[in-house]
């Protein structure tokens, strides 16, 4: 048994050749470098963005005639986005991958959606922005408001929900499908019992790359929602919803780019790592619990 053993070990070093070397050296080094670089410039961002945050940065609005700067109308804003965007796109895109998956039997027609979506996902958001100040700010009458970014906003991560959670679902085994059926369960208790809860993965992961794009976009909200933040958040959702501001990455290009204050660009950058993070947690959190 020892000499077959030693035997199997031969053959087996024998077989692994140089290039698969090479090539494993090089993915590893290539992994070590994304991490690195991306751990690189989230400690950048917050050491150079933490000292410009404060008590008053972070709860007051701007005032251009005390030349005070604050940013609390911008984080009050990009959080109704996300959080508005969610309840649109999510069961959208979820509901939208579930029919293309499992009940959609024209596979032209699954094929020709599936090739529009993935033509959508790469589609310049400045041009989500025109269509979308176009069609709700214009022909639809909402004009330049939070409302508009949000629907401009579904519309942009709706392809990226619908292709993860439609990859994940045909990563669920067909014995799953088959045993469930088999066993007399209907097609929507298949889906909710069985097929959710094995895609959940895939569809967080959908979720926080969703989160990333409408946290990050500039160019497109800029045309549709405005960028105003002077103006601290009114009591009433809907009358706050039906005017323009500007979200945090509006804010950021606006002190970057239009009057070059650094220093409160990178406070802005590391607020919205801060945000990121913390709701990438949450979505994390509430999956586990779901799972359980």
């Amino acid at each position: 048994m020892t000499g077959e053993v030693s035997r199997q070990t031969v053959i087996t070093v024998k077989k692994r050749r140089p290039l698969e070397t090479l090539l494993y050296a090089v993915i590893l080094v290539v992994s070590i470098g994304v991490v690195g670089l991306t751990a690189f410039l989230i400690v950048y961002i917050l050491i150079q963005g933490i000292p410009a945050i404060s008590v008053k940065f972070l709860t007051t609005a701007e005032n251009p005639i005390l030349k005070t700067v604050g940013i609390f109308p911008s984080i009050v804003n990009t959080l109704y986005m996300v959080l508005f965007t969610l309840l649109i796109s999510v069961p959208l895109g979820v509901g939208g991958a579930i029919y293309l998956n499992e009940y959609a039997k024209n596979r032209r027609l699954v094929g020709a959606i599936e090739f529009a979506t993935e033509t959508l996902s790469g589609i310049p958001s400045i041009l989500y922005g025109v269509f979308g100040y176009v069609f709700f700010c214009v022909l639809l009458r909402l004009n330049v408001s939070l409302i508009a970014g949000v629907l401009t906003l579904s519309i942009m991560v709706l392809p990226i929900l619908m292709r993860t959670t439609q990859e994940t679902l045909k990563a669920v085994p067909q014995s799953y499908r088959e045993g469930a059926l088999g066993m007399g369960a209907t097609k929507w208790h298949l889906i909710r019992t069985i097929l959710l809860p094995c895609s959940l993965k895939g569809i967080l992961t959908g979720v926080i790359l969703s989160i990333g794009r409408m946290v990050s976009e500039s160019a497109a909200l800029l045309l549709v929602a405005g960028g105003s933040a002077m103006y601290m958040p009114r009591g009433n959702l809907f009358e706050q919803m039906s005017h323009s501001g500007s979200t945090l990455s509006v804010e950021l290009y606006r002190y970057a780019m239009s009057r070059g204050d650094n220093k409160t660009a990178f406070g802005i950058a590391a607020i919205l790592i801060i945000i990121v993070i913390a709701l990438n947690l949450l979505t994390r959190f509430l999956a586990g619990r779901l799972n359980r």
